[in-house]
């Protein structure tokens, strides 16, 4: 299945400092700002663009529940992992599985623009957080 680049999450502690710097300095342009307290999210996440490129800004609203807040307290603040769009998710799942990679099912929804996504499981991934993902209402 083909797979492209789709987003880089990046956690941060402050999320207006980072617009600022991301808008600012880098030049992108900020097209969404809205706050998650789903459980295993529990983060306010502003979505830069920066010609064409997404980045998806991470800061957690609970220091206690939050998986953004764990990652920041275990690795500090930076990239918390990388997106990939697929064609079909469902589909994408099924061939990790009979590749022997595991995913997070515990991860698996769909976001407020519509992205369904999950996570694969670190073990199987050298350690990075990788997210796949797709939108099926999106042509």
């Amino acid at each position: 299945m083909e797979k492209q680049l789709d987003h880089i999450g990046i956690a941060v502690r402050q999320l207006d400092d980072s617009i600022q710097f991301y808008v600012d300095v880098l030049g992108g342009t900020l097209i969404d700002r809205y706050r998650s307290e789903a459980i295993g999210v529990e983060s306010e996440i502003a979505i830069i663009d920066i010609q064409g490129h997404r980045t998806e800004l991470l800061c957690p609203t609970n220091n206690t529940t939050s998986p953004i807040a764990r990652f920041i307290k275990q690795k500090g603040k930076g990239v918390h992992h990388v997106a990939f769009r697929v064609d079909d998710l469902p589909q994408a799942i099924e061939e990790l599985k009979r590749k022997g990679i595991r995913v997070l099912e515990n991860s698996q929804r769909t976001n407020k623009h519509g992205r369904r996504l999950i996570y694969l499981n670190p073990a199987d991934t050298e350690a990075t957080i990788i997210e796949y993902c797709d939108y099926p209402e999106q042509p």
